[in-house]
């Protein structure tokens, strides 16, 4: 019995010191690593994240931008980093591309992470230079079956939301449409503002007021359902069912990541996306928050994998 007693005092420690260690969670600075450039959609929501979660954890959340090599490099940082909360990743669906663009990268989305939460997604503007003489999705498609691979479309780079949107078209439709790839969103917007290329796919907050300004001319949406920015513009889907190309984003963790340091990070960022004066804000932008739990953003990643993966197979799409 004395035994027992003491071996008993000796373990208790051990069962008060995990969930005290979880509870002080987070006691340093936690890094964002988001592996694109600054400025765009990652970098801007991420560092409103990590704004709101240094306020409410009362410990500081930093955005470092580590892009190169397509996402690749940062993304690599991350998963090589120790799986304890404090190195995360902000991630967009080029990383669920990338899958299968990018077979010999030295990760594997689902192997080597674990899906933390959702941000938020936004709608994609289909436009044509005002020269091009379709008014429609429907026209469009037309003039792209009467003359295969004279139209072209341009993208921010190969493996990009903007490129695989109109890859994804291409499938759908049955067209031959050129893709030419620039170096940045903006190259590739004004070519098609110039007339150099005759159609594209950007983001709805960036392209909807060149559309009404004229300089161009919106044919549809690439969601599901249609902009609250462009509410009288059809989507794609209601010429082309089932046709869904957004922009999304979501934290992933090192895979091993401690079990209650994901579901202490999950209820903090939906928090944030739930938060009004967020919502609002990101509304007037154009970008929808995205609730979910990690189960769900994993059942999410993976559907989201095979979709491009069906996508690149179909097209033949290669990254030299």
């Amino acid at each position: 019995m004395r035994a027992f007693m003491r071996l008993a005092a000796l373990m208790l420690p051990i069962f008060l010191v995990w969930p005290a260690a979880s509870e002080t969670y987070p006691s340093r600075t936690v890094r964002l690593i988001v592996p694109f450039g600054a400025g765009g959609p990652a970098d801007v929501y991420a560092r409103v994240l990590a704004q709101h979660l240094s306020e409410e954890t009362k410990q500081s959340f930093i955005v470092e931008d580590r892009p190169g090599a397509g996402s690749v490099i940062g993304t690599d940082t991350v998963a090589k980093a120790a799986p304890d909360g404090y190195t995360l990743l902000v991630m967009s669906n080029t990383h669920t591309t990338n899958e299968s663009l990018l077979p010999n990268k030295p990760y594997q989305l689902m192997r080597d992470f674990v899906p933390v939460a959702t941000i938020n997604y936004s709608d994609l503007l289909m436009v044509v230079h005002p020269t091009v003489p379709a008014k429609t999705v429907k026209e469009f498609i037309e003039l792209a079956k009467k003359d295969p691979g004279k139209l072209n479309y341009a993208s921010s780079g190969p493996g990009t939301p903007y490129h695989m949107a109109g890859e994804l078209f291409k499938a759908v439709t049955q067209t031959d449409i050129v893709h030419v790839p620039h170096k940045a969103s903006g190259d590739a917007r004004n070519s098609v503002i110039s007339g150099t290329v005759q159609m594209m796919f950007d983001a709805v907050t960036t392209m909807s007021a060149l559309a009404k300004g004229g300089q161009v001319r919106a044919l549809g949406t690439t969601g599901l359902t249609r902009s609250e920015l462009t509410p009288d513009l059809p989507t794609i889907a209601e010429t082309v069912p089932g046709y869904e190309a957004t922009i999304w984003l979501g934290v992933m963790a090192p895979k091993g990541t401690p079990k209650d340091v994901i579901a202490f990070l999950n209820s903090s960022i939906n928090k944030v996306l739930t938060n009004p004066e967020v919502k609002a804000t990101w509304l007037k932008q154009g970008a929808i928050p995205l609730v979910k739990t990690p189960e769900e953003f994993d059942a999410y990643l993976r559907k989201d994998i095979e979709k491009w993966a069906n996508v690149v197979k179909v097209s033949g799409v290669t990254i030299q």
